[in-house]
Protein backbone atom coordinates (compact mmCIF):
# COMPACT_ATOMS: atom_id res chain seq x y z
CA UNK A 1 0.00 0.00 0.00
CA UNK A 2 0.72 3.92 0.33
CA UNK A 3 -0.56 6.99 1.34
CA UNK A 4 -1.33 9.86 -0.35
CA UNK A 5 -0.62 8.55 -3.68
CA UNK A 6 -0.21 5.58 -5.80
CA UNK A 7 -0.71 4.28 -9.76
CA UNK A 8 -4.46 4.91 -9.26
CA UNK A 9 -4.11 8.31 -9.12
CA UNK A 10 -5.20 10.81 -11.33
CA UNK A 11 -3.52 13.95 -11.54
CA UNK A 12 -4.27 17.80 -12.63
CA UNK A 13 -1.59 20.83 -13.33
CA UNK A 14 -2.50 23.90 -12.28
CA UNK A 15 -0.10 26.28 -14.30
CA UNK A 16 0.42 23.21 -17.09
CA UNK A 17 1.34 26.09 -19.91
CA UNK A 18 4.30 27.77 -17.93
CA UNK A 19 7.40 26.85 -18.00
CA UNK A 20 7.81 24.96 -15.09
CA UNK A 21 4.73 23.58 -14.77
CA UNK A 22 5.46 21.82 -18.37
CA UNK A 23 9.06 20.62 -17.41
CA UNK A 24 7.61 18.77 -14.39
CA UNK A 25 4.68 17.30 -15.80
CA UNK A 26 6.65 15.83 -18.36
CA UNK A 27 8.94 14.47 -15.70
CA UNK A 28 5.62 13.18 -14.02
CA UNK A 29 4.44 11.26 -17.37
CA UNK A 30 7.67 9.64 -17.74
CA UNK A 31 7.76 8.19 -14.08
CA UNK A 32 4.74 6.97 -15.07
CA UNK A 33 1.94 9.23 -13.23
CA UNK A 34 -1.56 9.33 -14.50
CA UNK A 35 -1.33 13.09 -15.53
CA UNK A 36 -5.27 13.50 -16.96
CA UNK A 37 -5.21 17.01 -17.54
CA UNK A 38 -4.12 20.50 -17.21
CA UNK A 39 -5.39 24.25 -16.26
CA UNK A 40 -4.17 27.66 -17.81
CA UNK A 41 -7.06 30.02 -17.67
CA UNK A 42 -7.56 31.17 -21.11
CA UNK A 43 -5.85 28.28 -22.81
CA UNK A 44 -8.78 25.46 -22.75
CA UNK A 45 -9.18 23.39 -25.59
CA UNK A 46 -5.12 23.52 -26.11
CA UNK A 47 -3.34 20.36 -25.94
CA UNK A 48 0.30 19.25 -24.08
CA UNK A 49 2.45 17.13 -25.83
CA UNK A 50 -0.31 15.91 -27.79
CA UNK A 51 -1.99 13.73 -25.27
CA UNK A 52 -3.02 15.98 -22.25
CA UNK A 53 -5.74 18.52 -22.69
CA UNK A 54 -6.07 21.90 -21.38
CA UNK A 55 -9.23 23.39 -19.35
CA UNK A 56 -9.79 26.95 -18.29
CA UNK A 57 -10.95 25.85 -14.59
CA UNK A 58 -10.46 23.30 -12.15
CA UNK A 59 -14.10 22.45 -11.86
CA UNK A 60 -14.50 21.75 -15.77
CA UNK A 61 -11.14 19.88 -15.83
CA UNK A 62 -12.50 17.38 -12.76
CA UNK A 63 -15.74 17.30 -14.39
CA UNK A 64 -14.41 15.72 -17.83
CA UNK A 65 -11.39 13.40 -16.38
CA UNK A 66 -12.36 12.27 -12.72
CA UNK A 67 -9.16 13.76 -11.34
CA UNK A 68 -8.62 13.19 -7.48
CA UNK A 69 -5.60 15.19 -7.28
CA UNK A 70 -4.22 18.47 -8.11
CA UNK A 71 -0.33 19.59 -8.31
CA UNK A 72 0.26 23.41 -8.82
CA UNK A 73 2.71 25.26 -10.13
CA UNK A 74 2.03 28.73 -10.28
CA UNK A 75 3.75 31.26 -9.35
CA UNK A 76 3.90 32.36 -5.52
CA UNK A 77 1.18 35.56 -5.49
CA UNK A 78 -1.20 33.51 -7.71
CA UNK A 79 -0.80 30.50 -5.75
CA UNK A 80 -3.55 30.84 -2.99
CA UNK A 81 -6.06 31.77 -5.89
CA UNK A 82 -5.33 28.45 -7.40
CA UNK A 83 -5.63 26.56 -4.29
CA UNK A 84 -9.46 28.46 -3.44
CA UNK A 85 -10.08 27.10 -6.88
CA UNK A 86 -9.34 23.27 -6.61
CA UNK A 87 -10.90 23.55 -3.04
CA UNK A 88 -13.94 25.01 -4.54
CA UNK A 89 -13.74 22.15 -7.25
CA UNK A 90 -13.93 19.27 -4.51
CA UNK A 91 -10.34 18.22 -5.17
CA UNK A 92 -9.60 15.76 -2.43
CA UNK A 93 -6.11 16.01 -2.47
CA UNK A 94 -3.94 19.59 -3.30
CA UNK A 95 -0.53 19.53 -3.80
CA UNK A 96 1.37 23.46 -3.67
CA UNK A 97 5.02 23.40 -5.04
CA UNK A 98 4.68 27.49 -5.04
CA UNK A 99 7.17 29.26 -3.41
CA UNK A 100 6.78 31.86 -2.11
CA UNK A 101 2.90 32.60 -0.83
CA UNK A 102 2.46 35.42 1.39
CA UNK A 103 1.97 34.35 5.06
CA UNK A 104 -1.56 36.55 5.39
CA UNK A 105 -2.85 34.66 2.32
CA UNK A 106 -1.50 31.45 3.84
CA UNK A 107 -3.34 32.39 7.02
CA UNK A 108 -6.90 32.93 4.66
CA UNK A 109 -6.34 29.51 2.74
CA UNK A 110 -5.97 27.59 6.50
CA UNK A 111 -8.87 28.77 7.39
CA UNK A 112 -10.71 28.36 4.30
CA UNK A 113 -9.28 24.79 3.97
CA UNK A 114 -10.30 23.27 7.43
CA UNK A 115 -13.93 23.65 6.60
CA UNK A 116 -13.18 21.51 3.45
CA UNK A 117 -12.98 18.08 2.67
CA UNK A 118 -9.62 18.86 0.65
CA UNK A 119 -6.16 18.05 2.06
CA UNK A 120 -3.49 20.16 1.13
CA UNK A 121 0.33 19.56 1.11
CA UNK A 122 2.70 22.08 1.06
CA UNK A 123 3.01 24.88 0.19
CA UNK A 124 6.96 25.44 -0.95
CA UNK A 125 7.21 21.82 -0.72
CA UNK A 126 8.29 18.96 -3.15
CA UNK A 127 5.63 16.77 -3.24
CA UNK A 128 4.64 13.30 -2.36
CA UNK A 129 6.28 10.26 -4.18
CA UNK A 130 5.86 6.83 -4.15
CA UNK A 131 8.04 4.60 -5.56
CA UNK A 132 7.23 2.82 -8.76
CA UNK A 133 3.54 4.04 -8.65
CA UNK A 134 3.07 8.18 -8.49
CA UNK A 135 5.06 10.97 -8.19
CA UNK A 136 3.25 13.87 -7.57
CA UNK A 137 5.85 16.74 -7.14
CA UNK A 138 9.35 17.21 -7.59
CA UNK A 139 10.80 14.59 -6.28
CA UNK A 140 13.40 12.41 -8.00
CA UNK A 141 12.07 8.88 -9.30
CA UNK A 142 15.63 7.99 -9.39
CA UNK A 143 16.60 8.38 -5.91
CA UNK A 144 14.06 5.96 -4.45
CA UNK A 145 12.84 2.54 -4.73
CA UNK A 146 9.98 0.73 -2.88
CA UNK A 147 10.03 -1.12 0.67
CA UNK A 148 8.11 -0.48 3.88
CA UNK A 149 9.99 2.58 5.23
CA UNK A 150 7.81 5.88 5.27
CA UNK A 151 9.89 9.36 4.96
CA UNK A 152 8.12 12.93 5.98
CA UNK A 153 9.71 15.89 6.00
CA UNK A 154 9.99 19.87 5.22
CA UNK A 155 13.17 19.88 3.81
CA UNK A 156 12.71 18.92 0.23
CA UNK A 157 16.55 18.51 -0.60
CA UNK A 158 17.19 16.74 2.63
CA UNK A 159 14.13 14.48 1.18
CA UNK A 160 16.27 13.92 -1.63
CA UNK A 161 19.27 13.24 0.20
CA UNK A 162 18.30 10.79 2.63
CA UNK A 163 15.86 9.00 0.64
CA UNK A 164 18.78 8.21 -1.65
CA UNK A 165 21.13 7.17 1.30
CA UNK A 166 18.65 4.73 2.33
CA UNK A 167 18.61 3.29 -1.22
CA UNK A 168 21.67 2.63 -1.31
CA UNK A 169 21.69 0.55 1.14
CA UNK A 170 19.14 -1.23 -0.31
CA UNK A 171 16.05 0.38 2.16
CA UNK A 172 13.07 0.84 0.11
CA UNK A 173 10.60 3.43 1.11
CA UNK A 174 6.39 3.18 1.05
CA UNK A 175 5.90 6.45 0.96
CA UNK A 176 7.82 9.90 0.51
CA UNK A 177 6.08 13.28 1.67
CA UNK A 178 7.82 16.49 1.59
CA UNK A 179 5.32 19.19 3.65
CA UNK A 180 7.39 22.34 3.43
CA UNK A 181 8.76 24.45 6.04
CA UNK A 182 6.90 27.38 5.78
CA UNK A 183 5.00 28.68 9.11
CA UNK A 184 1.83 27.61 7.79
CA UNK A 185 1.13 24.49 5.43
CA UNK A 186 -1.72 22.40 4.76
CA UNK A 187 -0.66 19.23 6.69
CA UNK A 188 1.52 18.62 9.52
CA UNK A 189 3.81 15.86 11.13
CA UNK A 190 1.44 14.52 12.64
CA UNK A 191 -0.92 14.48 10.27
CA UNK A 192 1.39 12.25 7.87
CA UNK A 193 2.70 9.86 11.10
CA UNK A 194 -1.01 8.86 11.40
CA UNK A 195 -0.93 7.80 7.99
CA UNK A 196 2.50 5.92 8.33
CA UNK A 197 0.89 4.26 11.51
CA UNK A 198 -1.96 3.22 9.62
CA UNK A 199 -1.10 1.91 6.59
CA UNK A 200 -0.05 -1.88 7.35
CA UNK A 201 3.18 -1.83 4.70
CA UNK A 202 4.60 1.23 6.78
CA UNK A 203 6.32 -0.35 9.07
CA UNK A 204 9.48 2.03 9.77
CA UNK A 205 9.39 5.75 9.53
CA UNK A 206 11.91 8.62 9.31
CA UNK A 207 11.19 12.22 10.55
CA UNK A 208 13.02 15.08 8.99
CA UNK A 209 12.58 18.31 10.80
CA UNK A 210 14.50 21.70 11.28
CA UNK A 211 14.96 24.42 13.70
CA UNK A 212 11.97 26.88 14.10
CA UNK A 213 8.25 26.42 15.59
CA UNK A 214 7.12 23.69 17.53
CA UNK A 215 6.29 21.04 14.78
CA UNK A 216 8.76 18.56 16.18
CA UNK A 217 8.18 18.84 19.58
CA UNK A 218 4.13 17.83 18.72
CA UNK A 219 4.79 15.23 16.66
CA UNK A 220 7.11 13.48 19.50
CA UNK A 221 4.10 14.24 21.79
CA UNK A 222 2.21 12.42 19.45
CA UNK A 223 4.53 9.58 18.76
CA UNK A 224 5.17 9.09 22.38
CA UNK A 225 1.04 8.99 22.68
CA UNK A 226 -0.08 7.36 19.40
CA UNK A 227 2.18 5.50 17.49
CA UNK A 228 3.57 1.97 17.73
CA UNK A 229 6.18 1.88 15.13
CA UNK A 230 9.73 2.42 14.96
CA UNK A 231 10.81 6.73 14.29
CA UNK A 232 14.18 7.66 13.19
CA UNK A 233 14.84 11.92 12.94
CA UNK A 234 16.89 14.22 12.00
CA UNK A 235 16.92 17.92 13.10
CA UNK A 236 18.51 20.27 10.56
CA UNK A 237 20.32 23.49 11.81
CA UNK A 238 21.97 22.81 15.18
CA UNK A 239 24.31 25.32 14.47
CA UNK A 240 21.91 28.41 12.97
CA UNK A 241 22.07 31.61 15.11
CA UNK A 242 18.77 32.77 16.69
CA UNK A 243 16.91 35.31 14.93
CA UNK A 244 17.96 34.73 12.01
CA UNK A 245 15.52 32.32 9.02
CA UNK A 246 17.72 29.97 7.89
CA UNK A 247 16.23 28.48 4.47
CA UNK A 248 12.71 28.12 4.88
CA UNK A 249 10.29 30.89 5.92
CA UNK A 250 9.54 29.06 8.99
CA UNK A 251 13.22 27.94 9.88
CA UNK A 252 13.77 30.90 12.69
CA UNK A 253 14.75 30.20 16.25
CA UNK A 254 12.47 32.89 17.96
CA UNK A 255 12.36 33.75 21.75
CA UNK A 256 14.51 31.01 22.65
CA UNK A 257 12.07 28.41 21.33
CA UNK A 258 12.07 26.30 18.23
CA UNK A 259 15.81 25.19 18.51
CA UNK A 260 17.30 21.83 17.24
CA UNK A 261 18.61 20.93 20.67
CA UNK A 262 15.19 21.28 22.36
CA UNK A 263 13.54 19.45 19.55
CA UNK A 264 16.20 16.71 20.12
CA UNK A 265 15.70 16.25 22.96
CA UNK A 266 11.90 16.22 22.93
CA UNK A 267 12.25 13.80 20.35
CA UNK A 268 14.75 11.13 22.44
CA UNK A 269 12.50 11.85 25.40
CA UNK A 270 9.69 9.85 23.24
CA UNK A 271 11.74 7.01 21.99
CA UNK A 272 13.17 8.35 18.61
CA UNK A 273 16.37 7.18 17.12
CA UNK A 274 18.28 11.12 16.47
CA UNK A 275 20.66 11.02 13.83
CA UNK A 276 23.47 13.51 14.40
CA UNK A 277 23.91 13.98 9.86
CA UNK A 278 21.53 12.10 7.18
CA UNK A 279 23.95 9.16 6.33
CA UNK A 280 23.63 7.91 9.57
CA UNK A 281 20.00 7.16 8.96
CA UNK A 282 20.29 4.00 7.69
CA UNK A 283 22.60 2.74 10.52
CA UNK A 284 19.65 3.78 13.13
CA UNK A 285 17.24 2.02 10.93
Amino acid sequence: MSILADKNTRVLVQGITGREGRFQTALMVEYGTKVVGGITPGKGGEWIDGNIPVFDTVKEAREATGANTSIIYVPGPYAADAIYEAIDAGIPLIVCISDPIPLQDMLRVRYYLDRSKSRLIGPNCPGVLTPEQAKVGIIPGYVSMPGNVGVVSKSGTLTYEVVNALTQRGIGQSTCVGIGGDPVNGTSFIDVLGMFEEDPETEKIVLIGEIGGTDEQKAAEFIASKMTKPVISFIAGRTAPPGRTMGHAGAMIEGGVGSAEEKISKLKAAGVKVAMHPEQIPDLL
